[in-house]
């Protein structure tokens, strides 16, 4: 499949997905990742022996979930750019009919993407390294711009992810990003098996959101949200201990 490295984690977060969809007591349902999965001929047990990345994948899925659709709500004819973006199919799942969505992602990537999933009036994939400001002058956003960075930051250095936060600054008058974080402590310690495996590691991490003003001080911090929220609601159990 012409795939290295963190770029095939793609297929582990798809195929995470479809296999929730499937359960009769899932917390979202991704119809496209099913289809998509079913076309792609690729061994997954990888996946499936790794409970770790299943769940961190879930959860975060149903808090992203929640969060852009509560945005949208209230953005209705917002734009919607998605760094990093993978096999995400997010759109499908909370599009209003309305919105504008730009998926961002390496060439190589964004190639093996459209194998599956084509582009429409009001989808674009593009072909770009999320360090390489040339994505910005495709985006065609005259309102509220929506920025989710999902699953990318702890796989890059800190001049790397401070890179993209300044190609928003220079090129956006105004927006909100959604990004994923991942502590310090969990980068040294984590670790997701099928991740490795696919020679991925994490490498940088913040405490807290608040930390990423100092890559650049123009962005505002609102809050932090916490992954034990979407674990909680696919597990109840978890509340006795997060």
């Amino acid at each position: 499949m012409n795939l290295e490295g963190v770029e095939k984690t793609m297929l582990l977060t798809l195929y995470t997905k479809a296999k929730h969809s499937q359960k009769p007591n899932h917390k979202f349902f991704d119809y496209m990742a099913i289809d998509i999965i079913s076309e792609i001929d690729y061994d997954f047990s990888i996946a499936d022996k790794d409970r770790s990345m299943q769940m961190g994948v879930i959860s975060r899925t149903i808090v992203l979930d929640d969060m852009v659709s509560e945005y949208i709500r209230s953005h209705p004819k917002c734009t919607i750019v998605n760094i990093a973006s993978g096999m995400d199919t997010r759109f499908n799942r909370l599009d209003n009919g309305i919105i504008k969505w730009y998926n961002v992602d390496l060439e190589n990537s964004a190639n093996f993407r459209l194998n599956y999933i084509k582009d429409t009036e009001r989808v674009k994939t593009l072909a770009y390294s999320a360090m390489d400001p040339s994505w910005a002058e495709e985006i065609e956003a005259s309102g509220d711009v929506l920025f989710i960075i999902e699953g990318l930051t702890m796989y890059l250095t800190e001049v790397e992810n401070k890179q993209i936060l300044d190609i928003i600054d220079e090129n956006f008058k105004s927006c909100t990003i959604f990004t994923e974080i991942m502590p310090p402590v969990s980068v040294e310690n984590v670790k997701e098996k099928s991740v490795e495996e696919m020679d991925a590691k994490f490498i940088w991490g913040v405490q807290d959101g608040f930390e990423l003003r100092r890559l650049n001080p123009r962005f505002n911090w609102v809050k932090d949200v916490n992954l034990f929220d979407g674990m909680n609601v696919y597990k109840p159990i978890t509340k006795l201990f997060t």
